[in-house]
């Protein structure tokens, strides 16, 4: 790849908080909104620089934690857009809730906070769900833009009897092209607060339990591959706890002022995903 190819490679030095990717890797995690697409357009530079790790032979796969539509279709949405995508290329916050559920909630009955999909793959998975308190083991909390008081009292009255909490995801919100939307932590706060209780679990990024379903599937090492972010607190946490080098690209939520406040610290920050592969 070019130096030019997808985006315009300036001097770093008039920017100091930037640091160009020096290598390529085995494996790619892409993150997806914000980094490789934003609303219903890809991102500068994400077409190129994907056709490039493909014809290379290097693995890759993209990362959510929007637990809103299934691996299918964020496949047909990149291919949509223009990156033809298999849906074993995605790895989701739902797949890694069931990776959870079937490892620690066996058999659990399950009030899931959640819009239709996650009912339908915790049924799918064999578990049991119920929209009452009665006999709740586990309450599963999602994004949920149905979210409203009702819920929250099953979820309350469930909890307060003795029900676990697991969540899909601690984003506060959603980027989007207008400005955002609230995410799973509105939800997850409300019954956390009301209850007095926490959730035992928050599978989604930046948790292990991400990061092992994505790594199991690239079957590769965590030091042989890099995840590519916009999200401190998420993607590039997730990338260091885990041993995988991060590239934050400042094309999504994060902004060049919130590095010099954080504890985390990214190996490369780049404009966009444009700039990923080295010169």
């Amino acid at each position: 790849m070019s130096a030019d190819a997808g985006g315009t490679r300036g001097d770093s030095g008039s920017e100091p908080h930037l640091r160009p990717v020096d290598r390529f890797f085995d494996g790619y995690v892409f993150d997806l909104d914000g980094t490789v697409y934003l609303g219903e357009s890809l991102l500068p530079g994400a077409r190129e620089t994907i056709e490039v790790i493909r014809s290379s032979g290097r693995r890759l796969v993209f990362l959510t934690n929007k637990p809103l539509e299934r691996p299918a279709d964020y496949a047909a949405k990149l291919t949509h857009l223009g990156l033809p995508t298999e849906p074993a290329e995605i790895v989701s916050s739902t797949d890694a809730l069931l990776r959870y559920l079937r490892a620690h909630a066996a058999g659990a009955r399950i009030f899931p906070v959640a819009e239709p999909l996650i009912w339908d793959l915790l049924a799918e998975a064999g578990f049991e769900t119920t929209d009452r308190a009665d006999g709740v083991d586990l309450v599963v909390v999602s994004w949920d833009r149905t979210f409203d008081y009702a819920k929250l009292k099953v979820a309350f009255d469930a909890v307060r009897a003795g029900a676990r909490i697991v969540a899909t995801n601690p984003d506060a919100y959603c980027p989007t092209p207008d400005g955002g939307m609230p995410d799973c932590a509105a939800m997850l706060a409300a019954i956390e607060a009301s209850t007095g209780h926490r959730a035992e679990a928050i599978v989604g990024k930046p948790s292990r339990h991400m990061s092992a379903t994505l790594l199991d599937r690239l079957h590769l090492d965590a030091a042989r591959t890099i995840l590519v972010g916009d999200r401190l607190a998420t993607d590039m946490r997730m990338a260091a706890e885990a041993g995988m080098a991060s590239a934050l690209v400042l094309s999504g939520a994060t902004k060049p002022a919130d590095l010099a406040t954080s504890p985390v610290r990214p190996d490369f920050v780049i404009r966009g995903i444009g700039e990923l592969l080295p010169r």
